[in-house]
């Protein structure tokens, strides 16, 4: 699991190998993530959009943006969190995610970035 926390914000990111199938002739690697974020601060805040930076050992970077997290826009009052899972396909056994969650904070009415942390994501037969 790694962890970072941006002005007051944890984000907690945990992943899993969940196998390989074809497609279009040609083999994926799966792979699922449990993104936890927690609010530290003393304000009231809700993830509006993220950015997503996907490295895959074999193919170019791949860049995704979207409103919120799997349909979702979490308000959080200081001491909630907000869990969710998603996943990812690489075309190699070997890759990482990284991004930032945009995010509002509602005592200021500023938005601000907070760092999701850089998570590796590996197949068990890739690491011999």
């Amino acid at each position: 699991m790694v962890s970072q926390i941006t002005r007051g914000i944890k984000i907690s990111v945990l992943t899993s190998f969940e196998g390989t199938y074809f497609k279009n002739y040609k083999i994926h690697f799966a792979f699922s993530y449990v993104v936890t974020i927690e609010n530290h601060s003393k304000d009231s805040v809700q993830l509006t959009s993220r950015h997503w930076e996907i490295h895959d050992s074999l193919n170019d970077l791949d860049i995704v943006d979207g409103e919120g997290v799997i349909g979702k826009k979490p308000v959080l009052k200081p001491g909630e969190n907000h869990t969710y899972s998603s996943g990812c396909l690489l075309s190699s056994p070997y890759g990482a995610m990284k991004g930032h969650f945009n995010m509002i904070n509602f005592t200021t009415t500023k938005t601000f970035k907070v760092i999701v942390p850089t998570f590796r994501m590996c197949a068990p037969f890739a690491l011999n």
